[in-house]
């Protein structure tokens, strides 16, 4: 893969007007609040359950929040860990417990009470936070050079329950492309393929034991980054699985230093 300049390089050409203070929980639920009532929550739970446990929404996110997504790209985009995994995936990624330091408010906007409650009614189950130690709570990758990508796969969960995964677009200056196939896992329902190419604000969520995805690959001069968020429905997790998801983490996402590394505090930062 070259080494070349990429369009993340340029990305951010100049230095930005000061971004808004950091907004309260309190303000991050009163705006999500506002949005969330203009969706219908009913009639989307049954699109959820129609498709085995998937939903997509183009515009989701109130547009100063998207912006600030993209504000805090430039804010990570030094502590990017690449990784290349030959026949599966290429890209970058930064961990949880790196944003807890660089980008505050993803964390916030994750730990939202307005936002879990209201994929609880999507999902029709009681959902909790991913531990403070693992590293894809929440995170971000990018796609910035040319065959960036990730191939076929589920979001396996580890845990002793479930664990739900929601994407949010945040850049996609890209022709990449979520390619997905519902109801692999029912047998009594054919398997359905899609594609869905979300832009900044879009939102995916699925139950990642459940769905068969991929990422198809970056062209030149493309620049794709988009958020996830995990959550579960117990936060247990075997020693033997956590080895496991630890190792995986390391080589295929963050690097032993992002994953390795110990968060203490009220709020999980360093």
């Amino acid at each position: 893969m070259s080494d070349t300049a990429t369009p993340l390089d340029t990305a951010f050409p100049n230095q930005p007007a000061a971004q808004p203070a950091r907004p309260s929980a309190r303000e991050i639920d009163a705006t999500l609040n506002r949005r969330l009532a203009d969706l219908q929550a009913s009639g989307l739970r049954g699109d959820y359950e129609k498709q085995g446990s998937f939903l997509y929404i183009e515009d989701f996110l109130p547009a100063e929040f998207t912006a600030r997504l993209i504000a805090a790209v430039k804010d990570v985009t030094p502590a990017i860990n690449r990784n290349y995994l030959p026949g599966h995936k290429a890209g970058g990624s930064v961990s949880s417990h790196t944003i807890d330091k660089l980008a505050p408010f993803i964390a916030d906007l994750y730990r939202s009470p307005a936002l879990i409650k209201w994929l609880e009614t999507i999902s029709g189950d009681k959902l909790q936070l991913s531990p403070a130690d693992d590293p894809h709570a929440y995170a971000l990758y990018f796609y910035s050079k040319p065959g960036d990508h990730i191939g076929w796969h589920y979001d396996t969960s580890y845990y002793d329950g479930r664990r739900y995964t929601l994407l949010l677009g945040v850049i996609d200056d890209s022709s990449c492309r979520l390619d997905y196939e519902l109801h692999t896992k029912n047998p009594a329902v054919p398997d359905q393929p899609g594609s869905v190419q979300y832009p900044p604000g879009g939102f995916v969520f699925f139950d990642g034991d459940k769905l068969r995805h991929r990422v198809t690959p970056l062209g030149d001069n493309e620049l794709r980054v988009s958020l996830t968020f995990e959550y579960v429905t117990d936060p247990n997790m075997k020693p033997f699985k956590r080895f496991i998801s630890n190792m995986k983490d390391s080589i295929a996402y963050f690097g032993f230093g992002q994953v390795f590394r110990r968060k203490g505090g009220k709020n999980g930062t360093e």
